[in-house]
């Protein structure tokens, strides 16, 4: 007999929103551990944690009222909070695209000194951290894509752009490579070694 998968924590996350969007009311912690499990099957036991989650990332409201505590959330309340998690992603991935431009024109002025220039070294390291961040962007916009169709669609325009200047940025640190590999004779292993370049880099797709 194989053996039940358990649920997940998003999954219980999304079953503890469907509750309350569904219920419309306002609960005592002890009232959604009776009906977590018949209503959604959460267990008892991770009912606090699942709630007390949804309130940290402002999902579901609460408040002390005398000596007792209410959770309540409804459909409009997350709505607003997707597209205000979404304006934060979009304001994060405008900062990201500034600095790849930023760190364009320091590696094109890097370009014209020494090879193991300490400022290009830098440089490329910079890069490859703002090439990983705007991945992450990446996967959390992606998380969003089935809420705001309109603010998605624009993200994703801005995302597309951004690509082409990462793959751009590819093409100039691949062609300095090459430069450098055929000006002094270096092998590109000890090129990569050198200016801290992963040796898996490829173009972003």
């Amino acid at each position: 007999m194989s053996k039940r998968k358990g649920v997940s924590a998003e999954e219980k996350r999304n079953r503890m929103l469907q509750l309350f969007y569904e219920k419309k009311e306002f609960f005592q912690l002890k009232e959604l551990e009776k009906l977590a499990p018949k209503e959604k099957g959460i267990i008892a036991q991770s009912v606090k944690d699942v709630v007390q989650s949804l309130v940290d990332d402002d999902m579901v409201d609460s408040e002390k009222i005398g000596t007792s505590i209410y959770f309540w959330a409804f459909p409009s309340k997350a709505k607003h909070t997707r597209k205000r998690q979404l304006s934060d992603l979009e304001e994060k991935l405008e900062i990201t695209k500034k600095q790849l431009k930023k760190q364009k024109e320091n590696l094109n002025q890097a370009q014209a000194g020494r090879e193991d220039n300490p400022e290009r070294i830098e440089t490329l390291k910079e890069l490859k951290n703002q090439k990983e961040l705007n991945q992450q962007l990446l996967l959390d916009l992606q998380k969003y894509k089935d809420n705001d169709p309109d603010t998605f669609e624009k993200a994703k325009k801005e995302i597309e752009l951004l690509k082409e200047g990462i793959n751009r940025w590819t093409d100039n640190i691949f062609s300095l490579k090459s430069w450098c590999k055929n000006k002094f004779n270096i092998e590109e292993s000890i090129l990569e070694k050198q200016f801290g370049i992963p040796n898996d880099m490829d173009y972003v797709d």
